[in-house]
């Protein structure tokens, strides 16, 4: 229920009035940050920078920048693409891959157990936007509640399109805009070579794993 001259920046890339959810999980599946509210034209890098203050996996939708650690891009990434004999890693970039699909597997997980559990999110209820706003970070909140009294599993999950999960972060708005444009190029540079360097430490962590367990 978004009105006026507002409805344009509240219309997703589907057509549709929407608001952006970003949320981050921890490995309970509950939510540890919820935020809410942001228009649905948004775009996520905009969105997650609002709220940054430690590192963050994204999927490819994200730049790998500062705090964002994005997969290799041109590079194997989902569970099914090393599964069965013969598919295992073939290097350091396509390790890193699996081990972030794995991990961003928990992500999509807790989204479907989410709008399993609260079927309200599968229309478009017909409250005023403030009142939707605020019925995502209730609905979180009694999420991770059910999580640690009731330990029920008893909703199915449904994954989200691998394409797109996510809802999103908000960035600084004192920051000048200019001088953020101004380093970019240097924090995507940094954020590289840090990417790199960890999928070089696994790498060589499981050759020597590997080595020690032929010996």
């Amino acid at each position: 229920m978004v009105k006026g001259r507002d409805v344009s920046s509240y219309r997703n890339r589907h057509g549709k009035i929407s608001q952006n959810v970003l949320a981050a999980c921890n490995f309970d599946l509950e939510f540890i940050y919820v935020l809410s509210g942001w228009e649905g034209s948004a775009h996520d890098s905009k969105v997650l920078n609002d709220a940054l203050s430690k590192y963050f996996l994204v999927d490819c939708g994200f730049p790998n920048r500062r705090q964002f650690l994005a997969p290799f891009r041109g590079v194997r990434y989902h569970l099914q693409d090393f599964a069965g004999q013969g598919r295992d890693p073939e290097n350091a970039t396509e390790l890193f891959n699996l081990r972030h699909a794995s991990l961003r597997n928990v992500i999509e997980r807790i989204f479907g157990i989410f709008k399993s559990r609260f079927t309200i999110f599968k229309s478009a209820p017909p409250f005023p936007y403030r009142t939707q706003v605020e019925l995502v970070l209730a609905c979180a909140g009694l999420h991770n509640f059910l999580c640690r009294e009731c330990r029920s599993d008893e909703f199915p999950i449904e994954l989200e399109n691998e394409s797109s999960s996510s809802s999103s972060l908000p960035g600084n708005e004192g920051d000048n805009v200019e001088q953020v444009f101004e380093t970019q190029e240097q924090q995507r540079e940094n954020a590289n070579e840090w990417r790199v360097g960890i999928a070089s430490d696994m790498w060589r962590n499981a050759m020597q794993d590997n080595n020690g367990t032929q010996r």
